[in-house]
């Protein structure tokens, strides 16, 4: 028979409160309240280190119902301040799980609430965009001072937060045809899987400098996802500003939002931004893909002087992704190593690969 559950609350910094049961790790959760669309892949998204600093809210209403399994985890770890769900399983069922998700949640230290109306709350965000909140089993005014207390992401460099500590190897030291520098910015398993199929990967704090990687003597460097907002991290946008022209550089997320701002553009952060698994975008070829999608912050189109935009976000026209007209460098603001159903965009590690290939 399962233990009850302890009674909690969520309170947002507007002063809305929505009524739920804590789960997870004990303690109060405070973060940036977003919400992601995905119907699976639960355990991909707690361990995207994109999330650092905010509470997921889950609109699929059945949360953990095949588990976990390690092997699809994107981090060592979570970087998440939280999860919000409808219906967290109790008795999960899959041939590869090797645990249960609230389990893993305590062992990690992540606090968690169910029973909340993720319907309601997701509108709220939608109309109102994101916004700081906090749960727990404390009393609503405590509640309420701490979501009012919490900062939000905006120019606070959580990158650090994220970053490895020092240079490793990635892949399985097989021969490849070229070699890759990757700046890890929150770099998720899924991206090193893609790059080790062409290259041997060598992966780098976000603070190394640009000359550390040009001594190196990389065919390419990749710039990888990563969490909060680009403006406070601008040690990465010099560093890309000095590898531009010297090596074939190609981003993905947050290391497309660099690659704009190294060559002037600007950023802003959108009102609730793009999580989930199914937002078309068109590519140069006119073709649609469905893609996965992960980030707050977006760039300004129309302050790219020196790139082209070469994908759109049909949902809303946000730029999706750009190629330099001057230098070998090209990025986008989705995920195409995620596998959310189809493989669309996976064409773009190619793209990578030809540019490494003209310029050796």
């Amino acid at each position: 028979m399962s233990t009850p559950r302890l009674d909690a609350l969520l309170v947002l910094a507007d002063g809305s409160v929505f009524e739920g049961e804590h789960l997870g790790a004990p303690g109060v959760a405070c973060g940036e309240v977003v919400f992601n669309t995905v119907l699976s892949g639960y355990q991909e998204v707690i361990t995207d280190p994109s999330y650092a600093g905010q509470i997921i809210c889950f609109t699929y209403p059945h949360i953990g119902n095949y588990g976990i399994t390690p092997e699809d985890f994107e981090s060592a770890r979570p970087f998440c301040r939280g999860i919000i769900v409808r219906d967290m399983a109790r008795r999960p069922s899959s041939w590869r799980s090797s645990g249960d998700l609230e389990d893993f949640l305590v062992r990690q230290g992540i606090p968690g609430i169910t029973g909340i109306d993720t319907r309601r709350l997701t509108r709220h965000l939608r109309d109102l965009g994101s916004m700081p909140g906090a749960f727990g089993t404390a009393g609503e005014s405590m509640l309420l001072a701490a979501a009012q207390a919490e900062g939000g992401t905006e120019g606070v460099d959580l990158v650090a937060t994220v970053t490895t500590a020092a240079p490793y190897q990635a892949g399985d030291g097989s021969p490849r045809p070229f070699r890759v520098v990757a700046y890890d910015f929150g770099i998720k398993r899924a991206m090193l899987r893609q790059l080790a199929q062409l290259a041997t990967v060598e992966v780098v704090p976000a603070s190394t400098p640009a000359s550390e990687v040009l001594a190196r003597r990389p065919d390419g460097v990749f710039l990888s996802n990563g969490p909060g907002d680009p403006a406070a991290v601008p040690y990465a946008s010099e560093a890309i500003g000095e590898l531009l022209g010297h090596v074939p550089v190609f981003g993905i997320c947050l290391g497309h939002q660099l690659l704009a701002t190294a060559v002037g553009a600007r950023t802003y952060k959108l009102k609730f931004g793009h999580h989930g698994g199914n937002h078309p975008v068109r590519r140069p070829d006119g073709a649609i893909e469905i893609t996965s999608q992960n980030h707050n912050y977006a760039v300004d189109g129309g302050s790219l002087d020196s790139a082209d935009v070469t994908h759109v976000n049909l949902n809303d026209g946000v730029v999706e992704g750009i190629r330099l007209r001057d230098a070998p460098a090209f990025s986008v603001q989705y995920h195409p190593e995620a596998g959310p159903g189809p493989h669309d965009a996976r064409y773009l590690f190619d793209w990578f690969a030809a540019l490494m290939g003209a310029a050796s």
